[in-house]
């Protein structure tokens, strides 16, 4: 008779960004990651819904919130470090490109110079990745990928794709696997 000896078998964790166009199918993809753990923490960082000033923003978050099973914990913060750090289980946050608009607009940087609070926003960063790094359960990151079309003369547009592929670029260092969806399809990077 031979003996089976039990192996220790180690979770294994996974840490993805999900980045894609608008409505390319992330949101779903980078859901269907974490469908399976016990416990999921969704991080919700972006602006808040409002229907009366935005009734197409306002379909979306429902449309979100609907396809979501209802063991998930949803934490809607801006503070979105402290809310990965925090988070039980498996964490999901969508989107980093909502935190990033929302933090340029805390930071005055619609406003101020960008030698004023930029080095505030690329510290803000840097602390999201640190925490993203800490975790030991499964983290998604879902993103948007805004820098493959022409370049535009707005300047606002062009300061929020320029400050997003940067935050992009950070925390896919901290990521096991980048994965860019199109049209539905996920293509590993």
């Amino acid at each position: 008779m031979a003996l089976v000896s039990a192996a220790r078998v180690e979770e294994v964790t996974v840490k993805s960004l999900v980045t894609g166009g608008v409505r390319s199918g992330k949101s779903f993809h980078a859901e269907s990651l974490v469908v399976a753990e016990p416990h999921v923490t969704y991080i919700a960082p972006g602006r808040e819904a409002d229907p009366a000033a935005d009734p197409s923003h306002a379909a979306r978050v429902v449309e979100h919130q609907a396809r979501r099973p209802s063991s998930w914990v949803t934490v809607e913060s801006h503070g979105l470090a402290d809310a990965v750090c925090a988070a039980e289980g498996a964490v999901i946050v969508d989107c980093v490109g909502d935190w990033v608009q929302w933090l340029i607009g805390e930071l005055d940087g619609w406003d101020a110079t960008r030698e004023e609070w930029e080095p505030r926003f690329m510290q803000q960063v840097e602390t999201v990745a640190e925490a993203v790094a800490a975790r030991r359960d499964t983290v998604v990151l879902v993103t948007q990928e805004v820098g493959m079309g022409a370049v535009t003369d707005d300047w606002r547009a062009r300061l929020f794709r320029d400050l997003l592929g940067f935050a992009n670029q950070r925390l896919a260092m901290e990521c096991d696997e980048v994965l860019l969806v199109v049209a539905g399809r996920v293509l590993r990077l």
